[in-house]
Formats: structure tokens, sequence, C-alpha cells
């Protein structure tokens, strides 16, 4: 990400730059390594089919951002390589992780991993060292500081449906096991931090939120997620939860939120009224049935629909509804910026 590009983040969070329209998507490996024609295990395991991936995609759509840029990553496997899962790749899908808890019982077992060695996380941060001047070269710079959230790696680690059930019979051990993935999510993005100071802003990702009742994200969603979020002296906090988020929208500026990327079954209007009216909105067109699946014009109809039913352009980064899936093509991306390019201006 240029230093403008971020600058133009943190005015459009702020309010400061309603009459010009700000169009961002969230990109890593679901969607990059088919765009630019390779395979998805090439892209993991060759540094400069990477780089050259990622400096493709800038280059090929100058006119909007791509939110972390040139994103170093394993898929969902990142962290919890970190606490010992064995991972499974594939040559055109996205790898998993298998569980390493049977029961919330053993979470007290749980060691805090070290961000430093442990796992694919020393690559993760070696392969933006190894490039770190080409990129320069270009103009980016390395800005976020990235973990997936604290229910996000413990349901990686023991089961989503095990981590709902071990909420509801055992919360003592459930705050075990959040306590130990918080402090290690804390240690993992001060070492970010700490190896690349042009980090400014906390990109957290975390669908496991959309999944728990009100109760339950107080009790523990909202403490963990604010804790990872006050790290350091963040200037810019984006929050991804594409699952339902109707739940966690309340409070999202209690944990520290300053853009929230939501599912599109959302309407922008719906977040923006229980967020409030400080915490900026990334979305908001389908990406998968729409951006991906359909034609150029019906992703400028859509667009169009989205904007007129919004009717304002305040703390608005106009994207999709998540991260950018497989198979959008070049051509709707074009579509999705020229419209709202278009169409904005005229609110």
């Amino acid at each position: 990400m240029t230093n403008e590009q971020w600058e133009l983040l943190l005015a459009t969070s702020k309010g400061e730059n309603q009459n010009k329209p700000v169009t961002a998507f969230i990109s890593d490996s679901p969607w990059i390594p088919g765009w630019a024609g390779i395979s998805t295990l090439q892209y993991y395991s060759s540094e400069e089919i990477w780089f050259q991936a990622n400096k493709k995609m800038v280059e090929t759509f100058p006119n909007t951002i791509f939110i972390p840029g040139f994103w170093s990553e394993f898929g969902m496997c990142t962290e919890p390589s970190a606490f010992g899962a064995k991972l499974i790749w594939n040559e055109y899908s996205l790898p998993h992780a298998n569980k390493i808890l049977t029961d919330i019982s053993e979470a007290g077992k749980l060691n805090i991993p070290n961000p430093k060695t442990d796992g694919l996380l020393p690559f993760i941060v070696q392969r933006l060292l190894n490039y770190q001047q080409p990129m320069r070269e270009m103009g980016h710079e390395v800005k976020f500081a990235i973990a997936r959230g604290p229910l996000n790696i413990a349901s990686f680690l023991m089961g989503t449906t095990e981590l709902m059930m071990g909420f509801m019979m055992d919360p003592e051990n459930s705050k075990k096991l959040l306590e130990t993935i918080t402090q290690f999510t804390i240690n993992w993005i001060e070492y970010q931090k700490e190896m690349f100071p042009s980090i400014e802003g906390i990109m957290l990702l975390d669908d496991i939120v959309g999944f728990v009742g009100d109760d339950e994200c107080k009790e523990y969603a909202v403490p963990y997620i604010k804790r990872i979020f006050n790290a350091f002296d963040s200037k810019f906090n984006l929050f991804h939860n594409d699952a339902p988020g109707l739940i966690s929208s309340p409070y999202l500026k209690e944990m520290g939120v300053d853009l929230f990327n939501f599912s599109f079954e959302h309407t922008l209007t719906e977040i923006r009224n229980l967020a409030g009216p400080d915490v900026a909105l990334l979305g908001n067109i389908a990406p998968r049935d729409i951006l991906a699946q359909g034609t150029p014009e019906q992703v400028r109809l859509e667009t169009r629909k989205i904007v007129k039913d919004f009717g304002n352009n305040n703390r608005i980064i106009w994207s999709c509804g998540g991260g950018l899936p497989q198979d959008v093509t070049t051509e709707n991306i074009n579509a999705f910026i020229n419209t709202i390019n278009k169409e904005v201006p005229e609110l």
C-alpha cells in the first residue's frame, strides 16, 4: 500500500473525504492466484511468483486500494501452524489446518507460541523482508499488522461446533483458550510492528464472531478483540467479519474498530444504524453472486442500486461484502470502480 493510499483510508474513515469516492478490496490467496493465472500452491511456495502476482494486481488497478497490499499469508493456516496444527495443501484451492484439541477441557494445556520461531510465522515476516526494497521501489510500504481473530483461531484449533458447545458448557476453559490465543495474537502483532516500523494499523479477521449471540459476543468476543486492537498505538483498526454481523455491530466502537468489512447480506444502512456514525464501512456488493458470477452490466446495475439505496458517501469505502473471492474478473472489478466513480459524486 502506498502512503497516499494509507492517508486516503485514514481521511475517509474520519469523514474528511466525503466528496471523493474511494474503492478498496481485501485481496489475498482466494482470488489473486486464479486471477494471475497461477496455482494456489505456486503462489504460496514461490516468493517471486507471489511478488509478481501482487505487482500485477496493483499495476492493473491503479485507481483502487488493495488491502493490505502485498499480503504475506498462507490462507487460514498461518496462525494454527504456530500451535502445531497439521496443514493440508492443495494445488488450486485453499489449504486447511487439522484440529489439535478434541475437547475444551484441554485448553489449559495449550502453550503460547513464539511468533519469532513457530510455524509459518517466520516465513510470513521473512517474505516481506526479502521483498521490502522492491515494494518500496514501487512506492509501497507495509502498513498493517495482520492476524486472524481469537474466535477464528480457536475454531481452527478445535472445530467451530465444539467451540460453540464449549462457550455454553464450559466457560472457564473457553476463556483459558481465548486468553492463550489473545496473548499469542498480541505477541504476533507486536512482532510485526517491531520488524516493520512503517506499520501503523491493525487488520483483524474473525468470522466466528458472527455465529454467537449477544451475551456470548459481550463475553467471548468484545473484551479479547478490544485488547488486540490496543496492542500498540494504532492509527487505524480494520475488522473483517463477513458472517452475520448484526450482533457485533453495536460493539464495534467499544472494540476500537475504525473500519468494518461485513456480510453482503446486510445493507449499508442496517450496519450504519447499528454501528453508529463514527465507524467507517467497507462494502457492500455481493462478492460471489454478483462480483464473481455476474456480468459487467449486472455489476453496474447492482452497484448503482447500492449507492442509490444508501444515499451518502460519509465514512464509506466502497467494496464487496467480504474479501475478493475466486473468479472475479478484471472486467467486473473495473465495472464496479467506474460505476462508483460515476454515481457517487451525484449523491
